[in-house]
């Protein structure tokens, strides 16, 4: 058997099934809880679309509206001066 740091979660005994020196009930816990965040996830994203197909009947434009919450969402505000100002920049080397 292959000497694995315990980092790598080597069966050292307990309650869990070892199967080739592997703790196969915490492997299974962690794919299992890691399968439900993603199915989470996609609920998630469902009710954020759900949630744009309503600001859009309602009027607003949703491409306008997800660059809103990005800049909403950003948390350095100095990047963001940045690249606004950036934009802009090139906006008018184009002659928009």
């Amino acid at each position: 058997m292959t000497d694995f740091p315990k980092e790598h979660n080597q069966f050292s005994g307990g309650d869990d099934a070892a199967v080739g020196g592997i703790a196969a009930d915490r492997l299974r816990s962690i794919v299992e809880r890691y399968t439900r965040l993603e199915e989470e996830k996609k609920a998630l994203a469902s009710d954020q679309k759900d949630i744009l197909t309503e600001a859009a009947s309602a009027g607003f434009d949703k491409k306008v509206l997800r660059q809103l919450i990005r800049i909403v969402l950003t948390k350095d505000k100095a990047a963001l001066e940045t690249e606004e100002t950036l934009l802009d920049i090139y906006r008018r080397a184009l002659g928009l």
